[in-house]
C-alpha cells in the first residue's frame, strides 16, 4: 500500500463531470516487422499480462481516506480483470485519419472508473486509409489518469510494454500474484490522525485546493484590463475532446532554431505552436491586441532524468502581437534567460500550455511490431481549453493539440495553421545566407537536395474559407502526394468568409 503525494492527488480533487484527468498515448505500430507479419488480439493480450507484474500501477486501484481527511493509497484490486482493461475495436470504412481521430478523442473524453485501477487499453484496427502508414498497422490508446503517471519523466507503464528489439523475448512465466487484503476505516483514520500530528498543516489543504478558483476571482475584479488578453480557449469546457497532431523533421527544427542566436529547439517549437495560435485566433477574426502569454511545463530540452526537477510550469509570452516571425522567436529565446516571470503577468490568464511528454529515446517494438508513432492526449480543464502536448521520437517532433469541441470545432483548420507556421519559419531557415550549424556545433554547407521528409518552398494560394480547408487525406502529417504541395507550403492569412467571430470575453 502506497500513499499518493499532494500532487498525485491533485489531480484527482480537480477533476468535473466535464474535465477529467487523463492522460492518452497514442501509438501507432507496423506488424510488418512482427514474426509472420502479424499480430493477433489475443497476443497482444498475453503479452500485456506478461508483463503485469513488472509495476504496481497495472493491478492497484485507490482508496480514499473516510471524510477525506488525508490523501488517497493506492492497494492491489482484489477483483481485477485484465480484460476489463485491455479492449478491441475496428474504424469503420474507410477507416482515415479523421476517423481516427474522433474515435481517440471519445475514449480520452470517458471518465476512468475510479473503484478500478485507472487505466486502460484500446487496440485499434481498420487503419487503412491513412496516407504513410505500412499496410495492416494498428494503434494502441493507451488511457491512464494523470495521478499514476509523469508524462514527462520516463514512466513505467510505457516502458515495460516495449522492447528494444524487433525480436520479442521469449515470455515469462506468469508469476503468482496474491493481493494484499486493504486496511479498513479505522485504520485510515488513525494513519490520518497520526499524519495530520506531524504535519497539521495539512488542515487547511482544502482551502488551497481553492486558490486558483479565488486567484481567478481576484483577476477578474481588480485586473479587468486584462480581459483583453482572454481568447476563446480561456473559458469553460464541455465533455467533449478534439485532437489531431502534425509531425516534422527534428532536422528541420534544429534549422529553426538557427535563426536567432542562443535559441534552443524547445524555443523553436514555441514559436512554431504561437505561429499557430496567432494565425488561428487572425483567422477567425478574434486575435487580441495584447500579447498571449503560455503555461511551458516541461522543456523539450530537458533529460528524462532532469525532467521531473523541471516541472514547475513557468510563464513565457509568446509574441502573438508580432507579425515578424523572427521577432516572435526571438521574444521568446529571450525569456529562457530569465528565472520567474515578472509578478504582474502572474494575474494574466494564459492561453494554452505546452507540455512535453517523455518517449523513448530509442525506437521500441511491441511484441516485433515497431512503433512508429507517438503522441499524447492531455486533459484540459476550466480556463485552459488548450493544450500542446510535444513528443519526440524516431527523428520527429509532433506536435498534438487537445481542446473543447465546442471551442474548437476545426482542430484540422488549427493544425493547418500549425503547418504553415513551421513552414514559415523553415522558409526563412532555408533562406538564410551562410552555413547552417549542424546538431553538433559544426558548420555545414546547406544541401541542395532536400533531405528525406524536407519540404521544397515555393508560393501558394491564400488560405481558403474553413469550409474548404479541411484535409482529404486525413493524414496525420500530409495527405495525398498533389495535396502535399500546398499544404507545406507557407501560406499568407485572411479573414475567413462566413467565419463566426466569437467573444473573448471568458464566461463565467
Amino acid at each position: 500500500m502506497q500513499q499518493l503525494t499532494p500532487h498525485e492527488a491533485s489531480f484527482l480533487y480537480a477533476e468535473t463531470t466535464q474535465a477529467n484527468s487523463n492522460i492518452t498515448f497514442v501509438q501507432i505500430y507496423d506488424q510488418g516487422t512482427a514474426p509472420g507479419g502479424q499480430v493477433r488480439f489475443k497476443t497482444i493480450l498475453a503479452h500485456i499480462e506478461s508483463r503485469l507484474h513488472r509495476s504496481p500501477v497495472f493491478r492497484s486501484k485507490l482508496l480514499h481516506v473516510p471524510l477525506e481527511l488525508d490523501e488517497p493509497y493506492w492497494v492491489e484490486d482484489e477483483n481485477f480483470d485484465l480484460e476489463y482493461h485491455v479492449r478491441h475495436i475496428a474504424l469503420p470504412k474507410p477507416g482515415d485519419w479523421r476517423q481516427f481521430c474522433i474515435q481517440a478523442s471519445r475514449i480520452h473524453a470517458r471518465a476512468l472508473d475510479l473503484h478500478r485501477p485507472l487505466w486502460e487499453i484500446y487496440v485499434i484496427e481498420g487503419l487503412d486509409s491513412i496516407t504513410d502508414l505500412p499496410a495492416g498497422s494498428f494503434a494502441l490508446l493507451t488511457k491512464i489518469h494523470h495521478s499514476a503517471i509523469d508524462v514527462a519523466s520516463r514512466n513505467d507503464f510505457i516502458d515495460l510494454l516495449h522492447d528494444s528489439t524487433r525480436r520479442p523475448p521469449r515470455p515469462e512465466p506468469p508469476e503468482p500474484w496474491f493481493p494484499a487484503r486493504a486496511p479498513g476505516a479505522s485504520a485510515l483514520l488513525l494513519r490520518a490522525g497520526l499524519n495530520l500530528a506531524f504535519a497539521p498543516t495539512k488542515l487547511i489543504d482544502p482551502w488551497l485546493r481553492k486558490l486558483p478558483q479565488a486567484r481567478a476571482f481576484v483577476r477578474d475584479v481588480f485586473k479587468p484590463e486584462h480581459a483583453g488578453s482572454a481568447t476563446r480557449f480561456n473559458t469553460v469546457v464541455s465533455s467533449h475532446r478534439v485532437f489531431d497532431t502534425r509531425r516534422f523533421l527534428t532536422s528541420e527544427f534544429e534549422r529553426i532554431r538557427t535563426l536567432v542566436p542562443g535559441a534552443n529547439l524547445n524555443d523553436a517549437v514555441l514559436a512554431v505552436c504561437a505561429g499557430g495560435l496567432r494565425r488561428y485566433l487572425e483567422l477567425h477574426g478574434e486575435l487580441p491586441e495584447a500579447d498571449l502569454e503560455g503555461s511551458v511545463a516541461h522543456s523539450l530540452d530537458a533529460a528524462p532524468a532532469t525532467a521531473r526537477s523541471s516541472a514547475t510550469p513557468r510563464r513565457v509570452a509568446l509574441g502573438t502581437q508580432l507579425a515578424d516571425p523572427l521577432q516572435r522567436l526571438a521574444r521568446i529565446q529571450e525569456q529562457t534567460l530569465t528565472s520567474s516571470p515578472p509578478l504582474a503577468h502572474r494575474f494574466t490568464p494564459a492561453s494554452c500550455t505546452v507540455t512535453h511528454v517523455a518517449a523513448p529515446p530509442a525506437p521500441v517494438y511491441l511484441h516485433g511490431a515497431r512503433m512508429t508513432y507517438f503522441s499524447a492526449i492531455l486533459p484540459i480543464a476550466d480556463g485552459m481549453g488548450l493544450v500542446f502536448a510535444v513528443t519526440r521520437y524516431d527523428g520527429r517532433i509532433v506536435i498534438s493539440p487537445t481542446s473543447c469541441r465546442e471551442l474548437m470545432p476545426d482542430p484540422q483548420v488549427f493544425t493547418q495553421c500549425v503547418r504553415d507556421s513551421f513552414q514559415e519559419y523553415l522558409s526563412l531557415a532555408s533562406q538564410a545566407p551562410g552555413a547552417v550549424p549542424s546538431s553538433k556545433g559544426k558548420a555545414k554547407p546547406p544541401s541542395r537536395k532536400p533531405t528525406p521528409g524536407s519540404r521544397k518552398m515555393r508560393a501558394a494560394p491564400p488560405l481558403a474559407p474553413i469550409r474548404s480547408a479541411r484535409p482529404r487525406g486525413s493524414a496525420p502529417d500530409r495527405s495525398s502526394p498533389s495535396a502535399q504541395r500546398a499544404e507545406r507550403a507557407a501560406t499568407p492569412l485572411q479573414a475567413a468568409t462566413g467565419a463566426r467571430r466569437r467573444s473573448t470575453t471568458p464566461r463565467r
